[in-house]
């Protein structure tokens, strides 16, 4: 079955000097966040941007499909911790992802972890939706 996530936010005024408030609709688990243009291309100064928002669900969507690959070849993950940093410059946009992730999995090889790594940073849903980025990964066992 199909789910369909909303957001919306809410922008007044120009791009340098304006803000927004961004709401998660779907599952109101986040308060409103603010998000200036300063927030996105300077300081984050207590406010997000879109980058942040896609860094959260990059980290989450790779540990879900990374978790996923090692159950299915019966070396199920202990923990799996995993960051995305995803860089914007200003007046190019988005240009690269990288991903980083430490795992404890019991009875893999790290030749194993390290495969099971690239395939889910090949194929979670939000790296292939973002397939026209640059997307690296330091993957390690704990």
């Amino acid at each position: 079955m199909a789910t369909t996530r909303s957001a919306h936010t809410v922008w007044e005024g120009n791009l340098f000097k304006g803000n927004g408030v961004v709401s998660f609709d779907s599952s109101g688990s986040i308060a409103q966040q603010p998000v200036t243009w300063a927030s996105r291309a300077e300081d984050a100064n207590g406010k997000t941007s879109p980058e942040e928002l896609i860094a959260a669900a990059h980290s989450s969507c790779f540990s879900m499909a990374f978790s996923n690959i090692l159950d299915k070849a019966g070396t199920p993950p202990t923990k799996l911790v995993t960051s995305a940093d995803v860089t914007f410059q200003p007046g190019e946009g988005i240009t690269g992802i990288h991903l980083t992730v430490e795992g404890t999995v019991p009875g893999i090889s790290e030749d194993d972890f390290l495969a099971a790594a690239e395939d889910a940073k090949t194929n979670c849903p939000v790296s292939q939706a973002l397939r026209a980025t640059p997307i690296t990964l330091s993957a390690k066992l704990a």
